[in-house]
């Protein structure tokens, strides 16, 4: 059975003079081209004017012109392309840049009247036919000497020829349509399968892709280091700038820019996503179902399977064999976030507690009840839904069965019918069988010369005298069981006694920092509430007692192992807050040196830079784990501080990493406090130890995340807390069936914040299917590209740069190859065929290969790109997505009235305007663009200033002034901080201002300011890695 998901065909499909053997003036212009957006019916417009030639491609692989230069023989024609559908643009297209080079600013230029049909087509030649995804019959092409409408259904198109090299027939094919079943993304999507492959002349067969002559070394994809190395050099042959259109000149090959409207769009399907789903209430009752995407609003209501918010999966149906999952090399993988934020109109997890006998497990594989056990034997026995064992019910928790075979008493157990919930675990579970003590919180701060310099000192001293106050509780607690203790350091270290009984504190310093040991444990950590006189005296006189320093050497390591001994010693859980400013030089243990080497960039030794220089850091975060010990740091570099080193121990602590440059407090004070309350403040579980169970037939491989693992199943983590995802892969091991799925178990041991010990378990159902077609329709691109950052970023310690996206983009031909030659109707080669569920995977994970991270160039610093690295080690699904295609918001022409936050719109150059205000945030950074041309009268509204010149980028927060865009951007500007973990500092770009490149290294559908291509490149590049795969 065929299917068929987005199709689009680029400008090779048409044969060129010199290429693939078309001889000029071969075929004509079909009379009536068919355009339609995806979901919606296409329509017909006006034929072109009779003679209207086309100006052809310089591109050999894709919709834009890859650098190599084509030479094509005078006076020949180009072949008429197949019937196109796309949105016509409503401006002329800019020219296009030479691949490699900065992006020319389209936005620069007014915009000019629509095309004329002809013009359009002109503008249009070569780009991507987007098919239909709407529910309703589709309208096929017309043929070119036909004005009646084809039939609405025909089968698939005919088997095409290979273009011969002799003489040719002056005959070409009718474009047909292929009609399969439909193949929605879900029950409630739109069927896929009436979307047609309008069929096009397909190149030879001979030697797959086919390269256009020219000088050596211009062939194919750039030249650079890897596929997306490095910056590109100066502009390559053959390759035209602008065209104004007319007559066809084949030597230097005319070129109009693409219509990027024609390819799929990441906006389009989140907007379609959430008209689809958004408010609607989602119910986990069925198993294999496809939640809604993490940008649309919804509420869900747990009925047997975990809410999408503590796990979702790349595919939510999974192969029935390991043949099959070798064959599509989707990965399968689940990205689990077990303390995820429930919102307050979700009902939180139900506790259940079954006294001293504890939670009741399978014999055999040791899974938890839950609603995949099935009760027989009249509810005297359970068979578990896992590993088939059958179990004996314990007498305290026999029920009789219902005429339907289920417990009486199901609804009124969690375990039995919700996905999610927790019990109280007994002593067995915990630490030498005694209950756990309330866990601490040790604020370390760094009083070397810079961080007194700077005023972060002072601050943060302050700071702490309000925000001890609001340290987490459990719900109905009059105050925080969590104790606090302080350190400073620089080359030695300083504890303080802060006994409530105290009417001074007392400072003990260690100065021997090779052998390091906690002075004190009587009044180190104490409870905030009784001894706050004591400890805001400490606060009031850290800053004057460091006033006058000149140290300004520090130790890292030691204060780590100080925190994790107090902790130890006090035989409690707890997490370290390290404020720390430079490179860790003085004489002790884990010294460090500066090797921060640029030579080694797109080098096979540039993975070294990314390792842990010394082995104490890996010894130090194994002890950490193993004492319970999280590490939060925030570093505050003025020069190079080795992040990929100090970062080890916070990353496999289940700590996050937070990375002020340059800190000023006029600057970044808000910012950094921001970021402290809602450290200090979210919801969090220590000791956290974490096993994923699944049922027969597969199991769980490969962990990535903010994690430590000390074998193979157990993922430890001295804390876990409501940001933290693991993303776990799963391999087979055997034949899934069809009909139990596959199921999956995630059980978290943990300690709350007041000390009690406690199990979370989320459980969640697949589907199985022996059709890959099924596998396709379920897969989420938002987790798809969690998993390849993720896993990228783990192997790039270990393998060059360029090893690792050559692997990416393999791995993603080879899926798309598979859903084209397996799932989707015949049709020329020629055409990009995408799976609906993936067809803006290409733009994600082209944008993950121009990340700091991988992008491999000189111009990033080693310090920034490590940083990058660690921070999505523990990034959910959400985050993720957030980062790779940030949202850019138009505020010029946002309707004051509404409460609703503007639609985004594409993240690219091109959708900038001069008299334009645009907002583009990614979950770490807010970045407001103003347009040189922006009205005075909307520039006074937002800023409180006349005019563009008088606005300043120096500006860190903009003005609360009373007027509607100014209260409309404030409250677009709340809720959006409001929905991500991170607080955000505004950074204000002019147009043409020395600030927009930091600005445009986040636009991820144009080429990348530090190297990479194009969405559009990219695109191309890709289609030509399929076709290869497929001939």
């Amino acid at each position: 059975m065929s299917h068929q998901g987005y199709v689009a065909t680029p400008p090779y499909s048409q044969a060129q003079a010199g290429m693939g053997g078309y001889p000029p003036g071969y075929g004509g212009v079909p009379s009536q081209p068919l355009y339609g957006h995806y979901g919606a019916l296409p329509q017909l417009f006006p034929a072109a004017a009779p003679g209207a030639l086309k100006s052809p491609v310089s591109s050999s692989s894709g919709a834009p012109p890859l650098p190599c230069s084509a030479q094509f023989s005078p006076g020949g024609q180009q072949n008429g392309p197949p019937p196109q559908r796309f949105p016509p643009p409503a401006v002329s297209a800019p020219p296009m840049s030479s691949y490699g080079q900065p992006p020319q600013s389209p936005y620069h230029s007014p915009p000019s009247p629509a095309s004329a049909p002809a013009e359009q087509l002109t503008t249009q030649l070569g780009a991507m036919q987007i098919s239909g995804y709407g529910p309703g019959p589709m309208q096929s092409s017309q043929s070119p000497t036909s004005s009646a409408p084809q039939p609405s259904f025909q089968s698939p198109p005919p088997t095409m020829g290979h273009a011969s090299l002799g003489p040719p027939t002056p005959q070409m094919a009718s474009p047909t349509m292929a009609a399969g079943p439909a193949m929605g993304a879900m029950a409630t999507g739109p069927p896929m399968g009436m979307s047609g492959a309008l069929s096009s002349p397909p190149l030879p067969s001979s030697g797959g892709f086919q390269q256009p002559s020219g000088p050596p070394g211009q062939h194919g994809f750039p030249q650079q280091q890897g596929p997306y190395g490095g910056p590109m050099a100066a502009p390559q042959p053959g390759f035209p700038g602008a065209f104004p259109g007319g007559p066809a000149q084949m030597a230097g090959p005319p070129q109009k820019k693409l219509d990027p409207d024609s390819i799929p769009s990441t906006t389009q399907v989140i907007e379609d996503d959430r008209a689809r789903r958004g408010g609607q209430v989602y119910t986990t009752n069925l198993r294999g179902q496809v939640p809604p995407l993490v940008t649309t609003d919804f509420v869900v209501q747990d009925q047997g399977h975990a809410s999408p918010r503590f796990m979702r999966c790349t595919a939510y149906t999974f192969p029935c064999t390991a043949d099959l999952a070798k064959q599509c090399q989707v990965p399968l993988a689940a990205i689990i976030t077990p303390f995820a934020t429930i919102p307050k109109n979700e009902t939180p997890l139900y506790l259940v507690n079954h006294g001293e006998t504890g939670p009741l497990r399978c014999n055999r594989c040791k899974a938890y009840m839950c609603p995949f056990m099935q009760f027989i034997d009249g509810g005297r026995r359970y068979q578990c839904g896992f590993c088939t064992c059958v179990n004996e019910v314990p007498a305290f928790y026999f029920q009789h069965l219902d005429h339907m075979g289920r417990r009486v008493d199901f609804y009124e157990r969690p375990e039995l019918s919700l996905g999610s919930y927790e019990f109280i675990a007994t002593l067995d579970y915990c630490k030498n069988n005694k209950p756990p003590s309330p866990p601490a919180f040790i604020f370390m701060i760094d009083v070397s010369y810079s961080n007194i310099k700077s005023g972060l000192v002072k601050l943060l001293c302050e700071e702490l005298k309000t925000l001890l106050d609001k340290l987490p509780r459990e719900e109905g607690a009059e105050s925080s069981a969590i104790r606090v203790g302080f350190v400073t350091y620089n080359k030695i270290l300083h504890f303080y006694n802060v006994k409530s009984t105290l009417a001074q504190p007392q400072m003990m310093v260690v100065s021997d920092v090779a052998e390091m040991f906690v002075p004190l444990l009587d009044g180190f950590l104490v409870n905030f509430q009784e001894s706050r006189s004591v400890i805001n005296n400490l606060l009031d006189q850290i800053p004057d007692m460091f006033a006058v320093t000149n140290e300004s050497e520090t130790v890292f390591a030691p204060v780590i192992q100080a925190g994790m001994e107090a902790l130890k010693a006090a035989d409690c859980s707890g997490k370290l807050f390290i404020f720390h400013s430079s490179l860790p030089t003085a004489e002790a243990p884990g010294k460090l040196k500066n090797r921060d080497d640029r030579k080694l960039v797109n080098t096979d030794k540039e993975k070294t830079l990314f390792q842990p220089q010394k082995r104490i850091y890996e010894q130090l975060s194994k002890e950490c784990v193993s004492n319970s010990c999280c590490v939060d740091l925030f570093l505050f570099p003025s020069q190079y501080v080795d992040v990929a080193t100090l970062g080890e121990v916070p990353l496999h602590t289940g700590g996050s990493v937070y990375k002020y440059n340059n800190f000023q407090v006029q600057v970044d004070g808000d910012h950094f406090l921001s970021d402290l309350r809602k450290d200090v403040e979210k919801p969090i579980g220590f000791d956290a130890i974490m096993r994923v169970r699944t049922s027969t037939g597969f199991r769980a491989t490969d962990f990535f995340g903010a994690i430590y693992m000390n074998n193979t199943t157990d993922v430890e983590m001295a804390a876990v807390d409501c940001n933290k995802a693991m993303t776990v892969e799963f391999k087979h091991d055997d034949t899934l069936s069809e009909d139990p799925g596959a199921l999956i178990q995630c059980a978290l041991l943990y300690t709350t914040i007041s000390g009690q010990r406690r199990l979370r378990i989320h459980n969640l159902g697949l589907n199985c299917s022996s059709q890959l077609a099924d596998l396709y329709k379920s897969c989420e691109t938002d987790a798809l590209i969690n998993f390849f950052a993720k896993s990228a970023y783990h192997t790039m310690l270990n393998q060059p740069l360029k090893n690792v996206r050559e692997v990416l983009v393999k791995q993603a031909a080879h899926m798309l190859a598979c859903y084209r030659k397996h799932c989707a109707s015949p049709s020329a080669v020629s055409q990009l065929i995408l799976p609906d569920a993936m067809k803006v995977f290409p733009v994600y994970l082209n944008s993950l290969m121009k990340s700091p991270a991988l992008v491999g160039s000189v111009e990033l610093s080693t310090d920034d790109r490590a940083f990058h690295r660690l921070t999505v080690a523990g990034m959910g699904v959400e985050e993720t997505q957030a980062l790779f295609y940030p949202r850019l918001i138009p505020l010029h022409s946002m309707d004051v009235g509404s409460e609703a936050v503007p639609a985004p719109v594409r993240c690219s150059e091109e959708r900038l305007s001069d008299g334009g205000l645009f907002l583009l945030e990614n979950g770490r950074q807010l970045l407001l663009w103003l347009g040189q041309a922006c009205p005075p009268d909307l520039i006074q509204s937002i800023f409180n200033v006349p005019s563009f010149a008088h606005v300043s980028t120096e500006v860190i927060s903009l003005p609360k002034l009373d007027n509607p865009h100014s209260k409309k951007l404030h409250s677009i500007i709340e809720s959006i901080a409001g929905q991500r973990p991170y607080s955000m500092k505004l950074l204000v770009v002019k147009q043409k201002d020395r600030t927009e490149m930091l600005f445009r290294q986040h636009l991820v559908e144009d080429k990348g300011v530090h190297g990479g291509a194009s969405y559009m490149d990219f695109l191309c590049y890709v289609h030509r890695e399929i076709r290869q795969l497929l001939t």
